[in-house]
């Protein structure tokens, strides 16, 4: 049998295994147990690659907390991060796990008090984790100086790419001491990062945590079939059948945040949205009352939740499909953590099945279809919510100081049974009632569509158009009886194929070819 892998036996001290304790934590993520023991014993650069949720961040914090240290009167690991959010996030988190070491470690961002960010720089720091325009700016004030750092730790480093951060981060390291250590951390690795870890670092090694550790079977992954019109009613019924619904809900623009906040706001949910218009006090208030439990729904764009680190949310529902698959995988991944169950909704309008298509063939994950919840489960759950609710102020005799008006009521020649029914309708009428709820029409979505496919065979390579069929059905297992269409000219052939077989003809071809420009790929409009 296998022995599990525990913090302890990846070589950290008794210092650094106590916090950890204290936080429940006992064994290390797949990136956790790659990166600490490359960094307590090894010399190299790293390059780890791991999607958001794994465990980047104590990742590198733990072993650089046992290597630095205390009090040496200048800045000894500098931590780039994207979003104000984030690195806030990743301060916090490092000082948790800084308990009982003597570190001063701050996070420095734009909307904070420079003055104040000042000061404590002036009085001597250890670790700054910071955005880039921050870090340059305090650099440039001749404040902070990082010519005698230790290490150099860039976090997210594809949405440093996708933000624009790139000639920000190639400045930053110019006035960095050329002996430091660095680390880059990301759940992708775009040419541009590579470009930039080639041109800084000196000998380095890649930490990747494989494709199928990237997700986790503790995210239940569902869609439901909508048109746009019906998606606000098919959220409140989601968050309205939860017992405990804690999740974020994901749009794809901050118009979009603002107009979904303000709909369930006006059906009397409790919720707030966060997107790059938000003011800096705003969204820290907000994410404080997130991450309490005192908020249950946060409405997001992709780049405002970046910095969001919470280990139990219930649901991350995708009211819009994402462009990319990799911003399906950051999303999701924010829920099924820390060994708890979760729940990853995608709403699914008749024009974007291709897209769900793409996403699970790039994923290699299977995104299954439910129904939406109906109007009659909804209610039962309402209703099994208030039974469970007067129980409980019955058994902890909450409700004592109501007795005198209950006596009142009952003595207006009323039976207890007409009180009650009374007081459930005057409080409960709109919500307990099925007329009350809006119809969500069914939806069939078109999965016949058919793609053209262009192959780099023909009338000179002995190509025919059985021979074609009998090539493309065996390899791909697809039945020849999908193909049609087939077309076969000089040098190259046309076939035609339903969406769904087309995307899978193209991927096994792709694959086939390792790295090769490709057999068959879906033909271009221009092409005759």
């Amino acid at each position: 049998m296998e022995k599990i892998l525990t913090f302890r036996d990846l070589g950290l001290t008794e210092k650094t295994l106590k916090p950890l304790e204290k936080k429940g934590f006992e064994q290390p993520s797949p990136i956790q147990a790659l990166t600490i023991p490359a960094l307590l014993n090894g010399e190299k650069d790293i390059i780890g690659q791991a999607q958001t949720g794994t465990g980047k961040t104590a990742a590198f914090s733990l072993p650089i907390l046992e290597k630095i240290e205390k009090s040496t009167g200048h800045v000894q690991a500098i931590i780039l991060a994207p979003t104000r959010e984030l690195a806030v996030q990743v301060a916090e988190e490092m000082n948790s796990l800084a308990h009982g070491r003597k570190l001063k470690i701050i996070p420095v961002y734009g909307g904070q008090s420079l003055e104040q960010q000042k000061r404590q720089l002036n009085k001597g720091v250890d670790i700054v984790v910071g955005t880039p325009g921050r870090v340059m700016d305090l650099m440039n004030r001749q404040v902070l100086k990082l010519n005698n750092i230790d290490y150099f730790i860039l976090d997210e480093a594809d949405e440093m790419l996708n933000m624009g951060f790139v000639e920000d981060i190639e400045h930053i390291l110019t006035q960095t001491n050329e002996d430091k250590r660095m680390l880059f951390f990301s759940a992708t690795m775009p040419a541009e990062i590579l470009k930039i870890a080639k041109s800084h670092m000196r000998e380095h090694e890649v930490l990747a945590v494989k494709k199928k550790e990237l997700t986790t079977n503790l995210t239940e992954q569902i869609y439901f079939e909508v048109k746009e019109k019906d998606k606000f009613e098919a959220l409140c019924r989601i968050i309205d059948i939860e017992l405990d619904f804690y999740g974020i809900v994901f749009c794809r623009t901050k118009n979009d945040v603002n107009e979904l906040v303000g709909k369930l706001q006006d059906r009397g949910y409790d919720v707030e949205g966060l997107h790059g218009d938000i003011s800096q006090n705003h969204r820290e208030v907000t994410l404080r009352r997130f991450k309490n439990k005192n908020l249950n729904i946060l409405i997001a764009t992709d780049v405002a939740a970046r910095g969001i680190d919470v280990n139990d949310l219930t649901h991350v529902i995708n009211y819009a499909i994402p462009q990319e698959a990799e911003s399906y995988v950051h999303r999701i991944g924010r829920t099924g953590r820390a060994g708890k169950q979760g729940t990853a909704i995608t709403f699914i309008t008749p024009s974007e099945y291709r897209k769900l298509l793409q996403i699970q063939r790039i994923t290699k994950t299977e995104i299954k279809k439910e129904q939406v919840p109906g109007v009659k489960d909804v209610i039962l759950a309402k209703k099994t919510r208030l039974f469970d609710s007067v129980k409980n102020i019955i058994s902890n005799g909450d409700a004592e100081s109501y007795y005198d008006m209950a006596k009142e009521l009952l003595t207006q020649e009323t039976t207890p049974i007409e009180v009650i029914a009374a007081i459930l309708k005057n409080f409960y009428d709109e919500e307990l009632e099925e007329t009350n709820y809006s119809d969500i029409e069914s939806v069939s979505l078109d999965k016949t569509g058919k793609t053209r496919l262009f192959i780099a065979l023909g009338k000179k390579d002995k190509m025919t158009p059985r021979k074609l069929v009998d090539l493309i059905s065996k390899k791909t297992k697809v039945h020849e009886s999908k193909l049609k269409g087939v077309e076969v000219y000089e040098n190259f052939s046309f076939v035609s194929v339903p969406f769904v077989e087309a995307e899978t003809i193209v991927d096994i071809f792709q694959k086939d070819r390792k790295g090769k420009k490709a057999l068959i790929e879906k033909a271009k409009q221009s092409r005759k």
